[in-house]
């Protein structure tokens, strides 16, 4: 195994998220149809109180260790880089260890307490309890791996965790489902801790099978750097980890937000309370699932990216800074802005065909705006991180989960909007999130998004949403929904992919750099568009 390249290393990481989003998804879909939407709202309730042990148990320290040993090699420094990753593994071990009894003491607690308002959650808290600690070392070496610019090591033990995870995870609903609803959803909870298990143990694999890379970054020590003491790394670390910890924390503060709120003001809207859980389960469950899958990009963009914008600002080449980031935005906008208009246009018949339950519909199509938000949000997110910004996103998050909060607690509480309007209210702290970090960008780096390709993008994305309601509504005379609405988003791939060459939305010099296939497809677009070069920072 080898360094990858920035797009290179994106490019690994989105083939691995897409093969576990897939296996995620089709999971979802069976745990759906076995548990019900109000088993949907249990397995949720117990996850952001797991999350939010997990942000505070790894304390930022991946994205820490990965921006600090960049910085390292990128002055060869590689046992300053090594020191890092050993003081940050023994601390972590500490960490997860006091956070996975925290939560298995503290669950109890929890739902006595009414911070989780539905006492059935209690037995998938407990089997989340040893997962925390497995996770955060996972997320730990998978830091040190991106930090040397090694994406395959993290891409394949996310598929051997995702794998693990969700055949412990069918296999335990399955078995205690006979049981009570409880004990189903917690089966599927228990599947997280072997799923971590088995990434670490792959990743420990993968440590040993680059010795003779890390033998290469070893030969090219600089003996005059200055060895790093233990105190000035752990300085360090917690100047970069503690705003990304935070930032971290607010993730699953903001899907408590969900859980605090929707239930308890769909109440005041007129719901009982088993109609509120299942109307959670579709928000949370449902819908937020699978606007979360098309951001696959953004987030391996964005993890990509911080490794290699912590070594050009250690080289001190701002002029790499403003080219990465312009091609993660670019990559990103391709992807996230088709996906939100297809799944907006046709959000119930695809409710119906993953679901078999429709009503998650009107939660997916007002959702399905988020992911061309939340996509700006984690690209400019990892550049900011990249570049040592760490409490940047965090400060923002905070603002932003603020707007949610106020949306969410009126919105939700009106009968005519209900769960539509904790619906707006993601989509608002997603976008508010995203254009205070792009302010922040512009003060830095003077970055601005492309606001030309932007459109362009929105227009060839409109086409395509037309053509997909269409072909969708022909065929659905004739055929059944699932078949309808598969052949309706074939068409309107291969739509979309002639709309952004006709309007020049993409050029050769985008796809260049794409391992194998780049140069050759981009001379193709080259000969379809007229256009070579794009002269936006001298990309």
């Amino acid at each position: 195994m080898r360094k990858d390249s920035f797009i290179q290393g994106a490019l690994i990481l989105t083939v691995a998220g897409i093969i576990v989003k897939f296996i995620g998804a089709v999971s979802r879909i069976y745990l759906s149809r076995l548990l019900g939407g109000e088993g949907i709202g249990l397995y949720q309730m117990a996850y952001p109180i797991y999350m939010l042990c997990l942000a505070v148990s790894s304390a930022g320290l991946p994205v820490a260790i990965s921006i600090m040993v960049a910085e390292r090699n990128a002055v060869n420094d590689y046992r300053g880089g090594q020191k890092v990753f050993h003081i940050s593994m023994a601390a972590l071990t500490l960490t997860g260890v006091f956070f996975s009894a925290l939560l298995y003491f503290g669950a109890e607690w929890l739902i006595q307490s009414g911070i989780v308002t539905d006492e059935r959650a209690y037995w998938s808290l407990i089997a989340l309890s040893p997962a925390v600690l497995c996770a955060t070392l996972l997320a730990s070496l998978r830091g040190y791996f991106q930090g040397l610019q090694m994406m395959t090591p993290t891409a394949i033990s996310q598929i051997v965790e995702q794998v693990v995870r969700v055949v412990t995870m069918i296999a335990l609903a399955v078995i205690l489902l006979p049981y009570g609803l409880a004990y189903g959803a917690a089966g599927a909870t228990l599947g997280a801790a072997p799923g971590a298990l088995f990434g670490i143990l792959i990743l420990i694999a993968c440590y040993f099978m680059t010795k003779s890379w890390r033998r290469e970054l070893a030969i090219r020590q600089n003996n005059e750097m200055r060895p790093l003491g233990v105190g000035a790394i752990l300085k360090r670390l917690m100047i970069l980890a503690v705003p990304v910890s935070l930032a971290n924390i607010m993730l699953p503060i903001v899907s408590g937000i969900d859980l605090f709120i929707v239930p308890r003001r769909l109440g005041v809207a007129g719901f009982s309370v088993e109609e509120a859980t299942t109307l959670f389960g579709y928000l949370t469950g449902m819908a937020t699932a699978l606007v979360n899958m098309p951001t696959i990009v953004t987030a391996s963009l964005a993890a990509s990216l911080v490794p290699v914008i912590s070594e050009a600002v250690a080289q001190h080449n701002g002029h790499t800074i403003l080219k990465r980031t312009d091609t993660a935005m670019r990559l990103a906008n391709l992807i996230t802005i088709p996906s939100f208009v297809g799944m907006c246009v046709i959000a119930t018949p695809i409710s119906a065909m993953l679901y078999a339950i429709p009503d998650a519909g009107p939660c997916i199509a007002v959702m399905s705006f988020g992911v061309f938000l939340l996509g700006v949000q984690q690209v400019s997110t990892g550049v900011l991180q990249g570049m040592g910004k760490t409490a940047i996103p965090f400060i923002n998050m905070v603002i932003s989960a603020a707007v949610k909060v106020i949306l969410s607690w009126n919105l939700t509480a009106l009968p005519s909007w209900g769960v539509i309007g904790a619906a707006w209210a993601t989509n608002a702290d997603f976008g508010v999130a995203a254009l205070l970090n792009l302010i922040f960008l512009y003060k830095y780096k003077r970055y601005m998004m492309d606001i030309t390709h932007t459109v362009k993008l929105f227009i060839a994305a409109g086409i395509m949403g037309v053509v997909v309601l269409s072909v969708y509504n022909g065929m659905s005379i004739w055929c059944g929904n699932t078949l309808s609405t598969m052949i309706a988003i074939l068409a309107g791939g291969i739509v979309y992919v002639i709309a952004i060459i006709l309007v020049r939305a993409v050029i050769g010099d985008d796809v260049r750099t794409i391992p194998k296939i780049g140069i050759k497809l981009a001379q193709m677009i080259d000969t379809l568009t007229g256009i070579k070069k794009n002269k936006r920072f001298n990309r």
